[in-house]
C-alpha cells in the first residue's frame, strides 16, 4: 500500500471481472468502503486473461452482458451474435469507466493469503508483495477457469521456439503465417484456437488424447433490424434466462428422445443442429442428459455429421468421442472446426495411439515420429473451480485451512458461505449455480442476494454472518443428491474436479450445481424469507 492509501476497508473483493466489478458497484450503493485487488493490469477477469485466437462468447451477446442499468443496455451495441475477446474486454472496461469503478481497485496485486482474526472480526489480506490490508467482509470474485494447468510432459521448459498456454495468451498479436504450429488439446478453447489458427498457419499439428462432441456456433454479425429488436426485447430476454436451467435462451422441449418417432426426433436434431449457440445442447429434449438412451440417439446423430463433414473416414472416427455421449462434458462451440481437418496443411495426432513422450527443444517427440515447430500452443486446460481458492491460503476460525476443509471435496452454504468462514463469501464458487450457467445472469443473483443480506444486517446493527454446520451439510448433501441423476456425473471432467494435467487429483467430486438456476434461486430466496436461516448473524 502507499502511505496515501487506507488499507482497513469494510470489504475486499478478490478479482476485477464479470463478478468483482458488480459486486462493488453494489456495495458502493449501501456506503461501504471497498477495495478490489486484481492481479491484472486492467479490468476483464476471463476476458483479459484469454486472448488467444477464436476467443469469444459462446452464450448470445445480448444474453451476457450486465441486466442492472437500463442505460447502459441502451448505449451499448453488440456487433456479433457471439462477441468475440476484443469486443468483450472493451465491454467491461466501458462498464468500468461508465460507472467510475476503477478508482477503487488495485491492479497488478495478487493475493497470496486471507487470514481470519477472531478478536477483531477482520479479514487480513495479504499480496504476494507482502503488503496487507484488512477488511470486515471478504468476498471472492475469481473465476471458475482462472488457474491455467500446463501439462505433465517432460521436457516442456526444453523448447527453444515460442509458446503459449491458451489462458496465458500474449497481449500483442502472434502472427502465426507460414509458422509451424503444435498444438495440444481439443476441448472447448482448443476447438475455439485451432479453427482460427488454421485460417493462416503454414502447417499445424494437433495432438488430441480426447475427442469432444461439438456443435456450430452459427455467428454472425447483428444487422441494424436485430440491433432494434434485441433492445426493444432486453425485458423479455433476461426473463427467459431466469426460467432457464443454465440461466440461457435456451429452454428444453417438454417431449422426451425416446418418446418420440424416430423420423420426428432426426428432424428436431437437424433443426437444432442449424440453430445458434447452446440451442442444442439446453434447448433439446429434456431426457437427454438423464436417460442414456435418449442420450445415445443425439450422439448418435452428431457422429453422423463429423463423418459427412471431415472427408478422411479414418481422421472422422479419431474425432469422434469413445468414451462420453453428447453433452456429458462441456460442449465446444465451433465455426469449422470439422473442416480443418480437409485440410492439406493441418495434421491429427491421436495420443492414445502415439503418446507424446516429451518435449524437445525444437518440437513435440511422440512413441513413432518427432515433430520440428515454430511455437508449441498448449490448450491443456484450467484447475477448475477449486485452483484459484487452492492457490490463496485461506485460514479461518481457529486457522483453518480451506485447502485442508476441501480436500476430500468443497463444502459450502449456497455455494456462497464455508462453515468455519466467517464474513466470507465465494460469488463464482463450488456448489454455486454460477459454475454451470450462463455465467453474468448467475453473478448478478449473487451479488444481489449477497447485497440484500449486507443491507439487513446494517439495518439490524449486525457485524458478523457465518454459516452454521447443520447448513453446510445439508446443503452439500443437497448438491450431490440433485447432480446424481445427471449423466455428466458419471464421466471424467472437469466438472468433476478431474483434468488429466493434474499430477495427484484423483478424487472425483461434482463442483457445480446440477439443480438448475431457478431450483437455485428459489432456495437462496427461500433462505433470505426465513430470516437467513442456516447463517448465524451477530454484532
Amino acid at each position: 500500500m502507499t502511505e496515501t492509501q487506507s488499507d482497513n476497508f469494510d470489504a475486499i473483493i478478490i478479482g476485477a471481472g464479470i463478478a468483482g466489478l458488480y459486486q462493488l458497484y453494489r456495495l458502493r450503493e449501501l456506503g461501504m468502503t471497498v477495495r478490489v485487488f486484481e492481479a491484472g493490469s486492467d479490468v476483464g477477469g476471463t476476458w483479459y486473461w484469454n486472448r488467444y485466437p477464436g476467443c469469444r462468447f459462446d452464450s448470445e451477446s445480448y444474453s451476457y452482458g450486465y441486466s442492472f442499468s437500463k442505460e447502459l443496455l441502451e448505449e451499448w451495441e453488440w456487433k456479433e451474435h457471439f462477441s468475440g475477446q476484443p469486443e468483450n474486454l472493451k465491454y467491461v472496461q466501458y462498464v468500468a469507466d461508465k460507472f467510475d469503478l476503477r478508482r477503487d481497485v488495485q491492479f497488478e496485486s495478487r493475493v497470496s493469503a486471507c487470514h481470519y482474526d477472531e478478536a477483531a472480526g477482520r479479514w487480513t489480506v495479504t499480496l504476494e508483495n507482502g503488503d496487507q490490508a484488512t477488511s470486515r467482509y471478504l468476498i471472492t470474485a475469481v473465476g471458475v477457469l482462472s488457474v491455467p494447468v500446463m501439462p505433465t510432459i517432460e521436457g516442456v521448459d526444453d523448447f527453444q521456439g515460442e509458446s503459449f498456454h491458451t489462458g496465458q495468451w500474449p497481449h500483442d498479436p502472434v502472427d502465426f503465417r507460414g509458422k509451424r504450429i503444435g498444438i495440444i488439446g481439443t476441448g472447448a478453447t482448443g476447438v475455439q484456437a485451432i479453427a482460427e489458427i488454421a485460417k493462416t498457419v503454414g502447417h499445424m499439428t494437433v495432438f488430441q488424447r480426447t475427442p469432444n462432441y461439438c456443435a456450430p456456433l452459427h455467428n454472425g454479425e447483428i444487422t441494424p433490424e436485430e440491433q432494434a429488436e434485441i433492445k426493444a426485447s432486453y425485458d423479455e430476454i433476461f426473463a427467459k434466462c431466469k426460467t432457464s436451467h443454465g440461466a440461457f435462451v435456451h429452454n428444453p422441449v417438454r417431449e422426451k428422445a425416446v418418446e418420440v418417432p424416430p423420423e420426428e426426433r432426426e428432424a428436431f436434431y437437424e433443426k437444432l443442429y442449424g440453430e445458434r449457440g447452446f440451442s442444442i445442447w439446453m434447448g433439446n429434449y429434456r431426457d437427454i442428459m438423464v436417460d442414456e438412451d435418449a442420450n445415445v440417439t443425439i450422439s448418435e446423430f452428431i457422429k453422423k455429421k463429423i463423418r459427412e463433414r471431415v472427408k478422411d473416414p479414418a481422421v472422422a472416427e479419431k474425432l469422434i468421442p469413445f468414451d462420453h455421449g453428447f453433452g456429458t462434458r462441456r460442449l465446444p462451440l465451433e465455426s469449422g472446426y470439422y473442416e480443418v481437418y480437409n485440410q492439406e496443411n493441418v495434421e491429427l495426432v491421436d495420443v492414445r495411439e502415439t503418446p507424446i513422450e516429451r518435449v524437445t527443444a525444437t518440437g513435440i517427440k511422440t512413441s513413432d515420429k518427432e515433430y520440428e515447430f515454430d511455437y508449441i500452443v498448449y490448450a491443456t486446460g484450467f484447475d477448475a473451480v477449486l485452483g484459484a481458492f487452492n492457490r490463496i491460503d485461506f485460514r479461518g476460525v481457529g486457522g483453518i485451512s480451506l485447502k485442508d476443509k476441501w480436500v476430500d471435496g468443497p463444502r459450502t452454504f449456497l455455494g456462497m458461505q464455508v462453515e468455519g468462514f466467517p464474513n466470507m463469501f465465494t460469488l463464482v464458487g463450488p456448489h454455486n449455480a454460477a459454475t454451470f450457467c450462463n455465467i453474468p445472469r448467475c453473478i448478478e443473483q449473487n451479488v444481489e442476494w449477497v447485497t440484500d443480506l449486507f443491507r439487513h444486517m446494517q439495518a439490524e446493527g449486525l457485524t458478523s454472518v457465518a454459516a452454521t454446520k447443520e447448513a453446510e451439510d445439508e446443503w452439500t448433501e443437497h448438491v450431490h443428491e440433485t447432480s446424481e441423476r445427471m449423466l455428466f456425473t458419471k464421466v471424467d471432467s472437469w466438472f468433476m474436479g478431474i483434468n488429466p494435467n493434474l499430477k495427484g487429483r484423483d478424487t472425483r467430486k461434482f463442483l457445480l450445481y446440477a439443480a438448475g438456476a431457478p431450483k437455485y434461486n428459489e432456495m437462496c430466496d427461500e433462505v433470505a424469507a426465513n430470516g437467513y436461516k442456516g447463517l448465524t448473524l451477530s454484532a
